[in-house]
């Protein structure tokens, strides 16, 4: 898939994407352009942070919900029609972005800088992160954290079931080169 390139040369939004409730936390640092669409971020997100997309969603902006919150529905909101710079402001500087309401993933997403379009550079692109994204379905913040205490005990009775289903973890693996490979087949805005 080819990335979509901006017609005009608009802002760039340096932003921080980290996941909420985990110490040491897991954290992405990207940049996408004012013209990234919601829907546009989501995928940015699901890449970025490792996630596989099969959950609903939704972004909490000022106050108002955007995102695939029904199976069945997009909420009315949310489009591929609306475009970051409509909805971030000198106001606007921090957002929160959920994943699977069952896990409830919930993630802080803050502006850190507004950057002037780089003709060199494909957008989106991630420029830095740490730690692994937990895996789906592992029952949110405290599942996770459960999961990684029973994977690091051989000797616990729920050992060989757990490393059945998740397999090995390393929680602190993060491959930059990867997921901004990942993104570079991306139609979206840049």
């Amino acid at each position: 898939m080819a990335v979509r390139k901006s017609s005009k040369k608009v802002p760039v939004y340096q932003l921080k994407v980290t996941l909420q409730g985990l110490q040491p936390p897991v954290w992405r640092e990207i940049q996408v352009t004012s013209e990234t669409t919601l829907a546009e971020l989501h995928l940015v997100i699901q890449i970025v942070m490792g996630w596989e997309g099969g959950h609903l969603h939704a972004f909490d902006i000022a106050g108002t919900s955007y995102g695939r919150t029904d199976v069945d529905r997009v909420n009315e909101w949310e489009s591929d029609q609306i475009e970051l710079r409509q909805l971030i402001s000198n106001q606007t500087l921090k957002f929160s972005y959920a994943y699977d309401f069952g896990d409830d993933w919930q993630h802080e997403i803050l502006v850190e800088k507004v950057l002037p379009y780089d003709l060199d550079i494909s957008y989106p692109l991630c420029l830095q992160g740490q730690r692994a994204c937990p895996p789906e379905d592992c029952g949110g913040v405290w599942g996770y954290t459960e999961l990684l205490e029973v994977l690091q005990d051989p000797q616990n009775p729920e050992y060989k079931e757990r490393l059945e289903w998740a397999g090995p973890l390393d929680p602190e693996a993060f491959n930059l080169d990867t997921v901004n490979q990942e993104l570079s087949s991306l139609d979206v805005a840049g």
